[in-house]
């Protein structure tokens, strides 16, 4: 069992590292509110990746995305919502400086509203059940018992907390050191969002033209 936590945190903190919607809204509410802030995100996002990767274990992700048009569907949402993501990055305001104290939320409220934050970007962009399918599948196997694939579940939710934990930790030390400026890294990453988002909708229209 412990072997499968264990290739669960790898495979959560690795497929944490590219860009995706949570990293940037980790970014972002680290950039633009609180470290708590960024690091309530990335709980929401990590508990998404945790019931994700449980589905792909259990077996019922390979039985729903084998559906005829299932997969299209879930790229065509998947892009949308990443574009739309990417949109709202690319125009959101420039963090407070350094000197200004920010509008402080309550804790609780702060928390709360991240956690949803990120929880609703794993929720609102199914195509990643198609990820996690492959990446459960070929990493973790077929025929394994269920407390087995529980204990992989619990690792990816631990990997990828650590890895947006990280992230956000990073963001909240740059915009301390890079002021203004730092608000264009964001901007960069929505646009990378946003071709990602095209992309997703390509390959929903070859899925759907197959």
């Amino acid at each position: 069992m412990l072997t499968y936590f264990l290739i669960g945190v790898a495979i959560g903190a690795l497929t944490g590292v590219p860009i995706g919607p949570v990293n940037v809204a980790v970014i972002d509410g680290a950039y633009r509110h609180t470290l708590r802030r960024g690091m309530a995100v990335g709980l929401g996002g990590a508990v998404g990746d945790f019931f994700f990767a449980l589905i792909g274990v259990l077996g019922v992700g390979p039985h729903v995305i084998a559906q005829p048009g299932v997969k299209p569907v879930l790229y065509l949402i998947s892009g949308l919502v990443l574009m739309v993501y990417g949109i709202l990055t690319v125009r959101s305001q420039p963090p407070p400086p350094p000197t200004s104290p920010p509008h402080q939320s309550p804790p609780g409220k702060e928390v709360w509203s991240g956690f949803t934050v990120g929880l609703g970007l794993i929720v609102l962009n199914p195509a990643a059940i198609v990820t996690w399918v492959v990446v459960v599948g070929s990493h973790v196997g077929e025929d394994i018992e269920t407390w087995e694939g529980l204990a992989a579940a619990v690792g990816v939710f631990v990997g990828s907390f650590c890895w947006f934990s990280f992230v956000a930790y990073v963001a909240d030390k740059g915009k301390r050191l890079m002021g203004d400026k730092a608000i264009w890294i964001a901007r960069v990453v929505g646009i990378a969002l946003v071709g990602y988002g095209l992309f997703s909708l390509y390959r929903a229209v070859i899925l759907f033209r197959a």
